[in-house]
């Protein structure tokens, strides 16, 4: 794998670190600035609205700017939003700094998505995406507890200083190691805004919004689960979490491979996994063991799920992907608020700490059916063509040949040849 893709990682932990550390800090931001722990909790929304928002504007008003430029220009702001949270002298201030600091979240991972698979061969393109997501899910292990124990003991600015530093050290890796990736001269503005219409990258943002909402009405409550249902004690939340983060890294390096081989397959064998672990964590929570056990496994299936999702928009958006490849994090976040707001709702309504289990389980079953329902029509305008093609002259054969891809998919091969190589 390119060394760019290390860079790319480093990146990613800085950005995964500072996005679910302030779970841990809420009391401590809370006592810092007078206010409540729930009030400290719009801090996490604030930071969900930097990256919807953030996500297409700033990928569309960076359409035209090449993409190891963009890349650093978006890891400033980064930079720059953690620090003024760090600096930020009472809570209004630090709610802008979270936000700003959410701005590049999404049109980072969607530039970084664009540019990793243009560094490797096709057929290991999804691999190199989740290299990139590693750095993620390697934050849910070591960033955000260690950052967590740091806010706890020096105080919450100092986390967020020394995430302002992994930027800093992210910008300089990304401007060593990531190579010059010009811009398509054909690609623009409105090329990608109708790419990011067409029907079946709709249906996969809305799969990713309903799927892995499944996800986050669990994760969002499992430290509560882990002290009132697990019966540990509190001390073991980070434990708890770090399991979890286990799990993700498993999945994201099981999700690179199995998605070059057979990307459809992939994301409803996931998604299907991750309806059958939330079902069976209603029950298994009961028992530690076997709720660490399942943890684990949530981890891994729920992030198996993200790295086909993010190939899929690519692919069917495969001559305009930056701004759907951005606006699929925009789906995440919306996913991680709704399935936040489904699950607190069940615990709300008397339902039990066990029931987010069941609500996420029932929000990734209707992904399970957009993406079932946009495999089918993917299908049937499959066919549709090939029958077109069987009743064409030989010269529109040879226009509209195609080429069945290991994914599942179908690839256009006609005109110009989409070379790894190229630019996004």
């Amino acid at each position: 794998m390119p060394l760019a893709l290390l860079a790319l990682a480093v990146s990613a932990f800085g950005i995964g670190t500072t996005e679910f550390v302030m779970m841990g800090l809420l009391p401590n931001v809370a006592d810092d600035l007078g206010t409540s722990v729930p009030t400290a909790g719009y801090l996490v929304s604030a930071y969900a609205i930097g990256v919807v928002v953030g996500a297409p504007l700033l990928t569309a008003l960076g359409s035209r700017i090449p993409r190891k430029r963009m890349l650093l220009l978006l890891m400033a702001l980064f930079v720059v939003g953690n620090l003024a949270s760090a600096l930020a002298p009472g809570f209004g201030w630090l709610v802008a700094g979270r936000v700003l600091a959410g701005l590049p979240h999404g049109a980072f991972f969607g530039v970084g998505a664009v540019v990793a698979a243009r560094l490797v061969p096709e057929d290991r393109q999804a691999r190199a995406v989740a290299t990139m997501f590693l750095g993620l899910t390697v934050a849910n292990i070591l960033g955000v507890p260690a950052a967590t124990l740091l806010g706890q003991h020096l105080g919450w600015r100092a986390t967020f200083l020394v995430v302002t530093v992994i930027g800093l050290v992210a910008m300089a890796a990304l401007a060593r190691l990531v190579p010059h990736v010009p811009v398509d001269e054909r690609q623009g503005l409105g090329r990608e805004i109708r790419a990011l219409g067409r029907p079946q990258v709709l249906l996969g943002l809305l799969t990713a919004v309903f799927g892995f909402a499944g996800v986050f009405a669990v994760y969002s409550y499992l430290a509560s689960m882990t002290t009132e249902v697990m019966g540990f004690a509190e001390s073991t939340v980070t434990v708890v979490l770090a399991l979890f983060g286990l799990g993700m890294t498993g999945g994201a390096l099981a999700a690179g491979p199995l998605t070059d081989r057979a990307l459809r397959p992939t994301l409803y064998g996931s998604l299907a996994a991750l309806v059958l672990t939330l079902v069976a964590f209603r029950f298994t929570v009961h028992v530690p063991w076997l709720a660490l056990v399942t943890v684990v496994v949530l981890g891994a299936v729920g992030f198996m799920t993200t790295t086909p999702l993010q190939m899929l928009v690519m692919r069917k958006a495969k001559d305009a992907p930056t701004l759907a490849s951005a606006s699929n994090h925009s789906a995440f976040n919306l996913a991680n608020a709704g399935g936040a707001w489904a699950g607190g709702a069940a615990v709300a309504a008397g339902w039990g700490w066990t029931s987010p289990a069941l609500v996420g389980a029932g929000l990734t079953v209707v992904g399970l059916a957009i993406a079932a329902v946009a495999g089918l029509l993917d299908r049937a305008g499959t066919a549709e063509g090939a029958s077109r093609v069987v009743a064409g002259s030989p010269q529109e054969s040879a226009a509209t040949d195609r080429a069945a891809t290991a994914d599942g998919e179908v690839a256009e091969v006609s005109g110009t040849s989409a070379s790894p190589a190229s630019g996004s």
